[in-house]
């Protein structure tokens, strides 16, 4: 087995990211706040430099994003490849999570960076900065674009705390840092507007999405010794509520906070037969990466998530019982 490839450094990044001028930034399927969040920081920050800038997303712009400054730039992938020099790949652990589309769109690039925070991304790029001991892709960001002196333009910005605070939980994971705090703090010495920033990212749902919240209340099971809980999303639930993927960030949340429970699941089914399975633990001793990786999944200790086949009822009971035994391995 080949190692995995050593980090370049911020210097060599800033090499390329100076002696090229044409980009395509991509983040992965169904992107989050991180990932768009990223593509805004640092495309806004290379177009500031001069830079010639496309922002690809295979599932586009989700709704709940579109109050971010310069978000109309995130576009669909274009059906023939881009002529561009450097193909960016953020906060995407696997090459393929970019789509084929995506893929395809960025197919005439020669070099490849790979910017991520995921500690199962195998480091699939040409040049490769792997952080996974930072809270969110858009710290690295930070780190990179200052150590740069690239410019920080108010997308930049804004998007670098957006990116973080919604991959923190707000600030209150585990992974949260003193350098997190302290890269909020500069950002908010540079102008940023915290209440405005918090208010459209967290209080300004779709009535939609709190109907889903009681769609899966009806669902939640706990497990005897109350360490698992678990609840599920059925496709017809999705058709009956018109339900955008985004609707459902961040709801994990909710059982995750239950007192006692140290391992929160969230299982949804999508087209296609495939069952989504998100995991969130409370335990640094329940590694849900290691869980997600016996299914071809992956993530971070804490959060990991999983695609695999159907029906519901038999992934269910697949990964519950690996989570039983990570339990008893752990001597929970």
């Amino acid at each position: 087995m080949n190692a995995t490839p050593e980090n370049a450094s911020i210097a060599r990044i800033g090499e390329v990211l100076r002696d090229h001028q044409s980009f395509v930034l991509i983040s992965h399927v169904r992107p989050d706040g991180d990932a768009i969040g990223s593509q805004l920081a640092l495309g806004f920050s290379l177009m500031a430099a001069g830079k010639s800038v496309r922002l690809i997303n295979e599932d586009g712009l989700p709704d709940n994003l579109a109050f971010m400054s310069g978000s109309d730039k995130i576009e669909l992938p274009p059906a023939e490849p881009l002529d561009v020099e450097v193909a960016i790949a953020l906060d995407t652990a696997a090459k393929p999570r970019l789509g084929d589309n995506a893929l395809h769109a960025a197919s005439k690039a020669k070099i490849w960076l790979n910017i991520d925070h995921h500690k199962s991304n195998p480091s699939y790029g040409d040049l490769n900065f792997i952080d996974s001991s930072s809270p969110a892709t858009g710290q690295i960001l930070y780190q990179i674009i200052t150590q740069l002196d690239l410019p920080l333009p108010a997308e930049t910005r804004d998007a670098i705390y957006v990116a973080v605070s919604t991959d923190t939980g707000s600030f209150q994971y585990p992974s949260t840092t003193a350098k997190t705090y302290e890269m909020a703090a500069d950002l908010i010495h540079r102008g940023l507007n915290v209440g405005t920033l918090n208010s459209q990212t967290y209080d300004n749902h779709p009535y939609r999405r709190v109907e889903l919240m009681r769609a899966l209340l009806n669902t939640l099971e706990l497990s005897a010794d109350g360490l698992v809980a678990n609840w599920e999303l059925r496709d017809q639930t999705r058709i009956d509520l018109a339900l955008l993927p985004e609707d459902s960030e961040g709801l994990i949340d909710i059982i995750r906070a239950i007192r006692g429970v140290q391992l929160a699941v969230f299982f949804e089914e999508l087209e296609g037969g495939k069952i989504r399975v998100s995991m969130r633990s409370k335990d640094k001793r329940l590694d849900v990466c290691r869980i997600a990786l016996e299914f071809g999944g992956g993530g971070h200790a804490l959060a990991a998530g999983i695609r695999m086949t159907g029906p519901l009822e038999e992934a269910k009971a697949l990964v519950l019982a690996a989570i039983r035994r990570h339990i008893e391995a752990a001597g929970l």
